[in-house]
């Protein structure tokens, strides 16, 4: 779940996704001996929202290239 939370790079996004459902597994295996399911789902939560995010700043930075970095520069001025 912390990995989920702090991010770094998102590559905390993809360990917080790996070690969650390794953990879920591990606990849902363990029939009742093992707690933190609520946790391990949060990091998996957490580690899907911030790949998501990935995948918008990415899709932001494409349509900003294809336009030439020319999106919002008029400064009202005709030359």
């Amino acid at each position: 779940m912390v990995l989920g939370i702090v991010w770094l790079y998102w590559i905390g996004s993809i360990l917080a996704l790996v070690f969650g459902y390794i953990a879920r597994k591990q606990i849902d295996q363990s029939n009742g001996e093992q707690g933190g399911r609520g946790m391990a789902v949060a990091g998996i939560v957490l580690g899907w929202i911030g790949l998501g995010l990935l995948v918008v700043i990415i899709g932001l930075a494409v349509a900003f290239a294809a336009f030439g970095g020319t999106v919002g520069t008029s400064d009202g001025f005709s030359t």
